[in-house]
């Protein structure tokens, strides 16, 4: 469910209602019943709350919800908040729990909000990190699929300046060689890759900085004679276009924004976050909490919608048939 003071319950409710999403998965959500039985009533929808059990058949329009009822009825809305930052990450631990029992086979995250759940008690910059921590996974990273746009960050919640010192040759190889690995296993198929300069127009030969002379070729180099289908470094201001157009498989982005911005330009409530390397399905919105709009009925539901699909696509055809 996410942060509850954010749009996440609300952004759920309205997928909820689009049939469609149900006809290959069966939607369940993990949070506080309350809150969502709230927020079905500020938006007039005629659904019902029914807890979840496996085997018993879903209502027609029911919204199944495992109800960890951890929530006070008096957290602010569109505020950082504690209470809603402990029960987000309760959400998240239960989640990849029910997963490890074989209960569900994805899991698809509302937004949450990064203070809030620090100051809930989780030390973790983002859904990515817990999650790998909470499946003991080293080898992972953020990526968001827009169509045939994919993106695959090198760093995520960083400084600018701390994002710009991780640019060297050896972590550049070994995200190369993961995006290779998975995406080529996701998608049945060898893959290619482009990797997107760090300095505008990719420095021009060093004009404007030395990282791709010094970092960036020399792991494109040692990539490409292993035999992986990877070039560059490519100006960033129209890599992520290129890539948009299908002319590679995936782009590897230096640093968060450098990636999100062209994602959300491009694609915004169309794309859907995907973390890589994990041993299971996990997908989220491309956006955050819209504090600013929390509680207002005015959120839009389309990425959140799009990250069920692509859940749904993921789990492999014989478990679409018998699980959650």
């Amino acid at each position: 469910m996410g942060d509850a003071a954010g749009i996440g319950p609300e952004i759920i409710c309205k997928s909820l209602r689009d049939m469609s999403l149900r006809e290959q998965i069966r939607p369940i959500v993990i949070g506080d019943a309350s809150v969502m039985r709230r927020v079905i009533a500020r938006l007039g929808e005629n659904t019902e709350i029914a807890d979840f059990a496996r085997n018993a058949q879903p209502k027609d329009r029911s919204i199944e919800m495992i109800d960890l009822k951890n929530l006070p009825d008096d957290f602010p809305m569109g505020q950082v908040s504690p209470a809603t930052g402990k029960a987000a990450g309760e959400y998240i631990e239960s989640a990849v729990e029910l997963w490890k029992n074989g209960e569900i086979d994805a899991i698809c995250t509302a937004p949450i909000n990064k203070k809030s759940l620090g100051l809930g008690g989780y030390d973790f910059p983002g859904h990515t990190e817990f999650i790998a921590a909470l499946t003991n996974t080293n080898d992972f990273a953020m990526s968001f699929f827009a169509d045939k746009l994919r993106v695959v960050l090198l760093s995520t919640h960083l400084s600018l300046s701390d994002a710009i010192a991780r640019v060297k040759t050896d972590p550049l190889v070994e995200l190369i060689d993961f995006t290779n690995r998975t995406l080529s296993s996701l998608l049945k198929r060898k893959v290619t890759i482009a990797v997107a300069g760090l300095n505008p127009h990719a420095s021009e030969d060093g004009m404007f900085g030395t990282e791709e002379r010094d970092e960036i070729e020399p792991a494109i180099a040692t990539c490409s004679a292993s035999g992986i289908d990877v070039s560059g470094p490519y100006s960033p201001d129209t890599i992520f276009l290129r890539g948009h157009n299908g002319e590679f498989d995936a782009v590897i982005a230096c640093y968060h924004d450098q990636a999100t911005i062209a994602v959300k330009s491009l694609s915004f409530g169309s794309a859907v976050n995907v973390t890589l390397g994990l041993p299971l399905i996990r997908t989220s919105v491309d956006h955050g909490t819209a504090f600013d709009i929390a509680g207002r009925g005015i959120a839009d539901e389309s990425s959140l919608k799009a990250a069920i699909r692509l859940a749904g696509d993921l789990i492999r055809p014989a478990e679409k048939a018998e699980s959650p």
